[in-house]
């Protein structure tokens, strides 16, 4: 709750200064560095954080993210030709989806490895073979829930540690991408967005064979 209501707040705010004033660098540059700082804060947690501490940092961090929802489509379109907005825009969503599918996919590899190291923590402190295999495999995540079921206090807090060790591998890799996007932005030029409405005609560069009109004439 704290991440999903702090982006969608931040993203319309964002919105209506672009709107308004029409700069997107600076907002571009405050979204990257924050987004920065909060995962690197989250490096910071562990099995014994307290909620509070856990909030704010997810709210530091989806403020970052709240910041870059419009501002990287509008430097893009900024930097395009009008005929070609269409295609760096889709260019655009593409490269977003590639990039999240990899991130997953990396994540959950960095993820499935830090649980996998913990086997002989598990073990030490006696945790039963059954568990021990369900949270060293690739379904521990899926299965946190169990974590809740395990009556030993110290067999308990060794799984806790484990998932949070583990996910600070995450962290650690999302903090290294937001430092790139960092360094990212100081190639970014400043454009001035226009506010005359530039009316674009779309379609293939031939002629109509029925009507013999130009159909980059057609609307």
């Amino acid at each position: 709750m704290p991440i999903t209501f702090t982006q969608a707040v931040i993203g319309i705010v964002t919105g209506l200064i672009v709107y308004k004033t029409g700069r997107y660098i600076e907002i571009l540059w405050a979204g990257v560095v924050i987004l920065a700082l909060g995962n690197g804060l989250y490096i910071s947690l562990d099995a014994a954080s307290p909620l509070g501490k856990i909030v704010a940092f997810e709210i530091i961090a989806a403020t970052g993210a709240g910041f870059l929802f419009q501002p990287p489509l509008i430097a893009l379109q900024a930097h395009v030709a009008p005929k070609d907005t269409a295609s760096a825009t889709a260019t655009l969503g593409l490269v977003r989806n590639l990039a999240t599918s990899l991130a997953i996919v990396i994540g959950g590899v960095l993820f499935s490895n830090g649980m996998n190291s913990q086997k002989a923590a598990y073990l030490s402190k006696g945790l039963s073979a059954n568990l021990t295999q369900t949270f060293s495999s690739s379904s521990a995540a899926a299965n946190v829930l169990l974590v809740g079921t395990i009556s030993d206090p110290m067999q308990q807090m060794v799984v806790k540690d484990a998932f949070a060790d583990s996910l600070s591998g995450i962290w650690i890799l999302s903090t290294c991408t937001a430092a790139c996007a960092v360094l990212a932005c100081g190639f970014i030029s400043k454009q001035v967005l226009s506010k005359v409405h530039v009316e674009v005609r779309t379609g293939l560069e031939k002629n109509d064979p029925e009507r013999n009109i130009p159909l980059e004439t057609q609307v």
